[in-house]
């Protein structure tokens, strides 16, 4: 009796199918007497290679989970031949997504073994030799969700290029930096030459260019990373001139340099080749350090987020254990630093924004300063350009980040820089709710879709790599679902204001945990609500899956407020 299993497309003939024994828990509070474990596994005509399917059957109804292969990022063994005692032998699945599923099993039969040795193969297909399920998905969609985004389009729309500012494709073939976007703007008066005297000054080549221009004042936010001062104090004539003709190009008295890290980190990349403008050498700089840490304090900011919100959230110590884990305070200072960027900007001054490589937390700055200050990326279609142009055309590591397909759960890269900057756009949302086209429901697909690998659009490290692995004609963007019904993501509330710029309060007083993202696989917020876990239902009318997730059957505030109190 698989009662749920009429919203899941149906498995091919002869696939695997596992029944694990009695006395299941899922995780502490929740105790699952018997699951049915049907797990979709490799078959390029169909989505099979995509999902697990957990079908947990104990009385009507019956709990259907469903996660996405590309969303495990670990799979562990629990217990061994001589483990005695309930629920002390079966496997831990660790998601990317913010939840954890434990499953008991019987010893005998051997059917953990090949459970796990599935699971462990699909989970993690570039470790195996295998494509990743973007590149084996067989959907269609009216529209192509690459068209999306087109960079001359985009700097048109700003007003460029002009008399101050060009448009240079002398990175056409990323000989120039392989990171960066094969379109580039710069100083109108900076020659190629110069472009690449600069381009060895700047860590990875990643030299200062435009990302917007505000149409009236004419001040620019530019983006790059650190320069190669190192221990000896280098200097570089060129790169100086650069800065200047950035700084020259709208009349600004001062260029304001913000570098995204805390000053003792910008000291100690001195030891390593890199460091920061000096007043010396960049005499008509202002350079202010904006206190953002690095990727792996992020990374363990978020794993003790992860351990207070799931399998428990303890109402007892709620405030006390949200705060040890600082993830909140990390949201202010992002939120914080992007301020100060649209607030120069507003004021007539031009920026430049960098971080150490200019991948991670320069990108977090820029877009949300762009948001602050264009209402165009505030729309359902501004933003997906503001995501292409700022995150994914610009290089932030998301392959790196996310380990799509990779079994090194451990590897030092990893880091929910991306998430941080979601939840930061999310914030925004909460403190402006008519200033933005879309709503909560767009965040949390693109937050799901990060790790699910259904798409192509945050696969791989940069552009130079999605085109040499043959991205946009091999696989499906995201785009392509959410412009198929854009009215599924529209903020009913939405009040068009095109010269408003947003100012948000960047205060612990002014700032919210994310709960419909962060604890709404929690499984006590599923038991009292009496909810599945969320999931994607087949929409037989379309055939496409169409994300849905706690906020369509409930207002979690609402929920919070009686079972929860401290987090509102």
């Amino acid at each position: 009796k698989l009662t749920n299993l009429a919203l899941i497309p149906s498995l091919p003939p002869n696939h695997p199918q596992f029944t694990i024994g009695s006395s299941i828990p899922l995780l502490s509070p929740v105790t699952i007497p018997q699951v049915v474990c049907k797990m979709r596994t490799c078959c390029q005509s169909t989505r099979t290679n995509h999902m697990s399917v957990f079908c947990v059957i104990s009385q009507d109804p019956a709990v259907t989970l469903d996660v996405p292969l590309g969303a495990i990022g670990r799979v562990e063994k629990m217990g061994g031949a001589s483990s005695r005692g309930e629920n002390s032998y079966g496997l831990d699945i660790t998601c990317k997504d913010m939840r954890n599923l434990r499953f008991a099993l019987k010893q005998e039969g051997h059917s953990r073994r090949d459970i796990f040795d599935i699971l462990f193969k699909y989970a993690f297909p570039l470790s195996h030799g295998l494509l990743l399920f973007a590149y084996l998905s067989q959907e269609k969609f009216e529209e192509n969700g690459w068209s999306v985004y087109k960079p001359m389009e985009e700097f048109r729309r700003q007003g460029l290029p002009n008399d101050k500012w060009r448009v240079t494709f002398i990175n056409a073939n990323y000989e120039l930096c392989d990171t960066y976007p094969t379109i580039l703007v710069v100083p109108f008066k900076a020659t190629e030459e110069d472009l690449r005297k600069v381009c060895t000054f700047r860590s990875r080549g990643r030299i200062p260019v435009l990302s917007w221009i505000h149409r009236e004042n004419q001040a620019v936010i530019c983006r790059c990373s650190q320069p190669l001062v190192g221990m000896s104090g280098k200097r570089n004539k060129d790169d100086e001139r650069y800065l200047d003709l950035i700084r020259e190009a709208n009349g600004t008295a001062k260029l304001t340099i913000y570098d995204a890290r805390p000053s003792v980190n910008a000291v100690a990349n001195k030891a390593t080749g890199g460091g920061y403008e000096g007043d010396d050498a960049y005499q008509n700089a202002e350079l202010v350090f904006l206190d953002i840490h690095n990727i792996h304090v992020m990374r363990e900011s978020l794993k003790k987020l992860k351990d207070i919100v799931y399998p428990n959230v303890e109402e007892s110590h709620w405030l006390s254990s949200l705060e040890s884990t600082h993830w909140l305070e990390h949201i202010k200072l992002v939120i914080s630093g992007a301020i100060q960027v649209a607030d120069k900007i507003s004021g007539g001054n031009s920026v430049v924004v960098h971080c150490s490589d200019g991948w991670d937390r320069t990108a977090q700055l820029t877009s949300l300063a762009m948001l602050m200050l264009d209402s165009h990326y505030r729309t359902l279609r501004g933003f997906q350009v503001l995501l292409e142009k700022e995150w994914i055309s610009f290089g932030h590591k998301f392959a790196n980040r996310i380990g799509h397909g990779d079994k090194n759960h451990a590897d030092q890269d990893r880091s929910p820089i991306f998430v941080q900057f979601i939840d930061c756009v999310w914030q925004m949302t909460k403190q402006f709710p008519t200033a933005f086209e879309f709503n909560e429901r767009l965040l949390v697909t693109i937050l799901d879709h990060l790790f699910s690998c259904r798409f192509g659009t945050f696969l791989f490290n940069c552009e130079r790599a999605r085109d040499t692995n043959e991205l946009r004609s091999k696989t499906v963007s995201l785009w392509s679902l959410v412009n198929s019904d854009l009215s599924f993501y529209q903020n009913p509330f939405y009040t068009p204001e095109s010269n408003r710029v947003l100012y948000p309060v960047a205060s612990m007083r002014h700032l919210e945990l994310w709960v419909t993202y962060y604890i709404r696989w929690n499984p006590l917020t599923i038991e009292l609500l009496g909810l599945q876990y969320p999931f994607e239902p087949w929409h037989s009318t379309t055939g496409t899956f169409v994300p849905v997730c706690l906020n369509d059957h409930f207002f979690l505030p609402e929920y919070a407020l009686v079972h929860f109190p401290s987090l509102i």
